[in-house]
């Protein structure tokens, strides 16, 4: 949390400033073992829309290991011969872990593309469509991971916390893998606005400054959810006096039933998607929320995109950020996993998970709930 004078009292849950660690909402520890490979973590896109069978665009579905998106994107676009822009894709996939996902191609190369082997990749589908894909033109993904060395403590926390999180949901942080393999590419991206750096490749850029973005919504988050958590221990007038924020602004939020607080003046938008609005009656919208009708947003800093009131605004205002010239938008605070499958092998000792995200979530972030925070070399 932003540095304020807690009077010396009260959990310390400060972010330090880098690209984590962030706060989660429940304190545990839980040591099983989880690489993301191949074998362990595969991911399906769930598409928005079915290809239409007709028009100038070539919808591929894509079956890959060991690859980004963008090296995947880089083999396809020497191989036909045409610029990486020219491929459309709805969303990046796990390099560590079997995807499938769709892009969109011009339609006049299928049989170049038919032509196409690399290794670690298969082309399972194609079919023509009238657009390009976008990024964001995909509904969710399906992901099913493999725990391994899970023993009986282990796996009596990953049912708490599972049952936890299909009740209350889980945080929708940005996961480690978009900030880099060091986890610092956001400093570029901040030094890209600070005017400190140049990038000609439009992607590239985009890329980076999005990074510095991310980072200032995931501090924003970890700041609210180390409040909620404050929220539990103490009242609403003690926590503001800890947090050196104004009396009254947390008025009404002790009582909501959601563990995630919502402050007079938050963004909310209907869930899974809906128009954005301002909180007004928190009890009625807290309600909602605890009832997966809607959900708060926060902000990425940049042109064209609505500011929290109020008191909301007072605890998203350090994380702002006027020198972002790129648009910036509002993304959901929290998400509503679906579709929760587990089942246990203890003879192996191996714990299977299975659920989906909307798009734009993070499975990495769920297993850190489980774990109790992201792993070291993240």
């Amino acid at each position: 949390m932003k540095a304020r004078d807690k009077g010396g009292q009260g959990p310390d849950l400060s972010v330090k400033d880098s690209a984590g660690p962030w706060i989660f909402p429940l304190a545990v520890e839980n040591a099983f073992v989880f690489n993301p490979s191949p074998r362990d973590f595969t991911v399906e896109e769930i598409p928005l829309y079915e290809a239409s069978g007709e028009g100038e665009h070539l919808l591929v579905e894509v079956r890959k290991k060991g690859l980004s998106t963008w090296e995947l994107t880089d083999r396809l676009s020497n191989h036909l011969g045409i610029p990486r822009r020219q491929i459309g894709y709805a969303g990046l996939k796990d390099k560590h872990a079997l995807t499938t996902q769709w892009l969109s191609l011009p339609a006049h190369l299928e049989p170049r593309l038919a032509e196409f082997e690399s290794e670690g990749v298969a082309i399972l589908r194609m079919r023509r469509h009238s657009n390009k894909l976008r990024v964001g033109h995909l509904k969710g993904n399906r992901f099913r991971l493999r725990f391994k060395k899970v023993l009986g403590v282990q796996r009596e926390k990953i049912d708490r916390i599972l049952d936890w999180i299909e009740t209350y949901g889980m945080p929708n942080y940005f996961g480690p893998q978009r900030f880099g393999n060091a986890g610092n590419n956001w400093r570029e991206g901040e030094a890209l606005v600070a005017g400190k750096l140049k990038v000609r490749e439009r992607k590239m850029r985009e890329f980076l400054i999005g990074s510095w973005q991310s980072k200032r919504f995931n501090d924003w988050l970890s700041e609210r959810i180390a409040l909620s958590r404050l929220l539990d221990a103490f009242s609403q007038q003690e926590v503001e006096k800890l947090q050196g924020l104004p009396a009254g602004s947390l008025e009404g939020t002790k009582a909501q039933p959601h563990f995630f607080k919502i402050l007079r003046g938050d963004l909310l938008m209907h869930y899974p998607y809906g128009k954005l609005f301002y909180a007004e009656d928190l009890a009625t919208e807290a309600s909602r929320f605890a009832d997966k009708d809607r959900a708060p947003t926060g902000l990425l800093p940049g042109r064209k995109v609505r500011r929290a009131r109020e008191s909301a605004r007072i605890l998203e205002a350090p994380w702002d950020d006027d020198r972002v010239r790129e648009s910036g938008s509002r993304r959901y605070a929290w998400v509503f996993p679906d579709e929760i499958r587990r089942r246990y092998l203890p003879e192996r000792a191996h714990y299977e998970l299975s659920f989906t995200l909307p798009k734009g979530s993070y499975a990495t972030v769920l297993v850190a709930m489980l774990k109790g925070g992201f792993d070291a070399e993240n």
